[in-house]
This record gives structure tokens, sequence and C-alpha cells, in this order.
């Protein structure tokens, strides 16, 4: 079985962006302030998953897409907690209706309502509601929901304890995820996603996150960052300021998928990382939409580089479904019920 464990609804019906663009229009106009989101028919929902992320994922070969809301559109920074909270619904219930419609191909992971200079009390209700009442079996946390402004405390201060406690209590990992960014001088996907990546990694190796939840678990998206390209100087580093090595005191908690568009990258990261802590993953539809000139096959066709590793098919295997099953236990026994 193939498992994609990083897909985003990034291609949702006009009518759910219409609703986004009502509420921020009433950030500045609370007079028109949109009581709730606009109805969405199951066949438009059917259309724009049948014709972008069901079409793909069936061409290129998977099975099963762990899907969660668009990330660049949770703009937590934009206004205030209580909108926040009503995008934030509006986005997992949405997640919930594509996992109704095709239950075979895609399993919710949901969004939060993390709002700058709140607690993190909405959030856990929220995360509650997604995986007691909807099914879901993750979570996307932001390390910044300021949005590039970067003022809230690292992902090891006790700020995110009880965001912690209630995810080990529910047996859920987090995709470490920012969203939107508001500063010119990060640009989404191509910076600041991946500088969330690379200081949520070097923020584990500085705290002692892991010692007080020996059991939580976080996935670092886009291949890790920088953090594989890196792996000498984060192993230099560690051992520079008094960390453990980095195998016991970050890696048996934190996992890279492959969200990598190219060979060589993917190259790199199964040789620098532990095949244990990989899982397989395409962010399709996502950040990268075009098709590589060098190979004529989509930037975003992951698949295509763990099928060119030279390495053994048990070893895909781990890659493309083991590995995802022990991250999110609440998979492993869905699929399981399903004699999978």
């Amino acid at each position: 079985m193939i498992i994609d464990c990083h897909g985003h609804y990034t291609t949702a019906p006009a009518a759910h962006q219409r609703f986004r663009d009502a509420q921020l229009a009433g950030v500045k106009d609370p007079g028109a302030m949109p009581a709730k989101p606009e109805k969405i028919s199951d066949d438009e929902i059917r259309e724009t998953i049948e014709t972008n992320q069901l079409k793909l994922q069936k061409q290129r070969g998977a099975d099963l897409t762990i899907f969660s809301p668009r990330a660049s559109a949770m703009g937590h920074h934009q206004g205030d907690e209580a909108v926040s909270t009503a995008w934030t619904r509006a986005c997992n219930d949405l997640i919930q209706r594509v996992v109704g419609l095709y239950p075979d191909n895609f399993i919710g992971v949901c969004q939060l309502p993390q709002s700058p200079g709140t607690s993190l009390d909405g959030s856990i209700r929220e995360l509650d509601r997604c995986v007691r009442e909807l099914g879901f079996v993750g979570c996307n946390l932001n390390p910044d929901p300021s949005g590039g402004r970067w003022n809230s405390p690292p992902l090891t201060d006790r700020h995110w304890y009880p965001f912690y406690e209630r995810m080990v209590e529910l047996d859920v990992p987090a995709m470490i995820h920012v969203s939107a960014s508001c500063n010119p001088n990060f640009h989404a996907t191509g910076a600041h996603y991946i500088n969330a990546d690379t200081t949520a990694f070097m923020q584990f190796i500085e705290g002692d996150l892991f010692k007080d939840f020996p059991t939580l678990r976080f996935i670092i998206p886009h291949g890790g960052g920088a953090v594989p390209y890196h792996w000498g100087r984060y192993r230099g580093l560690a051992d520079m300021l008094k960390r453990p090595p980095l195998a016991g005191h970050v890696m048996k908690n934190v996992f890279f998928d492959t969200c990598v568009y190219h060979q060589p990258g993917i190259d790199l990261l199964v040789k620098v990382i532990d095949l244990d802590n990989i899982l397989f993953g395409s962010e399709m539809v996502g950040a990268v939409r075009g098709i590589d000139p060098t190979t004529g096959h989509y930037f975003d066709d992951t698949k295509r580089y763990i099928d060119a590793l030279t390495i053994p098919a048990t070893d895909k295997a781990r890659i493309y479904e083991r590995n995802a099953r022990r991250v999110f236990p609440r998979l492993d026994a869905v699929l399981t019920r399903k004699g999978l």
C-alpha cells in the first residue's frame, strides 16, 4: 500500500474561498462578517477532487492520502480568534466531507484555530472534535501563527505543553506546517516553509521536549527543510551545545516526508536520514505544480523518485506504508479494521 502523508485540499470549491474573502472583509467592516459558510454540494466537492487529487492519485499510483486543509490559507494572523475558529471549522468540516465521499482514498488531518497572542485552548477543543467526532488521525501545527513575525515561543516552551498533552492522550502526531507569510522578505513556499522546517528542528535540538513527552511525534515536511543537507552542521551543533546525539535526542520522535522535488534531493535524504524516519509525501496538489523540463514529469510526482532508489523493496515499503502506520496509529487502526 502507498500512503501519501502530505496532501492539502488546494482545489476546494469557489464558495469556500468566498466565505474566507467575506470573513476578511468583515475584519475591516464588522457588519459584513458572514454568519456561516455558503452551502457546498457533494457534486461540487466531487468535481474538484475527481479532476485533481483523485485523478493524480490514480495516475501516479498512490492508494491513500492523509488530507488536510490548504496550508497557505490557514492564515492564523488574519482576524481574531473568533475569525480563525470559524474558518478552521469550515476547513475541517470540508475535509471530513471529502473523506466521507472517498473513504478509501483520503483520511483527515486537521487545521487548528491558532491565533497570535491567545492560549491553545481553542486548538485543543478543535483537535478533540476532529479526532473524536470526525475521525481525523492527526493535525497541522503552526509554529508561527503570526505569519512571518515569529513572535511565538519556541516549540519546546511550556506554552505548548497543554496541547502536547492532548496529542499524547489522543495518540496523534502533528505535522509542523506554517501558513502564508506576511513578511515580503520570505516567499511563502520557497522560503517561509523551509525556514520553519529547519527552525523547528533546531528548536528540538536545543530543548528537552522529548524527555517530557517521550511518545510525542512530529512530521517535519518538505524533506526536513535544510536539515538533511546540513546534517553534519546539526550533529556538530548538538555536540557544541552539549546536547545528546541526535539519534536518541530527537530522531525517535521526528520524521521527514519526501516532498523534495528532484531525484538528487531524495537520494540525499535516504542516504543521510534513517529510513525509519522517512514518510512518503507529495504535497500534491501543492507548492510546485509544473513539469520539470529536464525530466518531462511533474516536479511533485515524488513516487517516481522513490521508485528509482536502489534500495530493497522492503525498504521502500517502510517509506511508502509501514512508517506512516507507525507514526499515525489511528490510521493503522482504520486500515486494520478494513483488513489492509
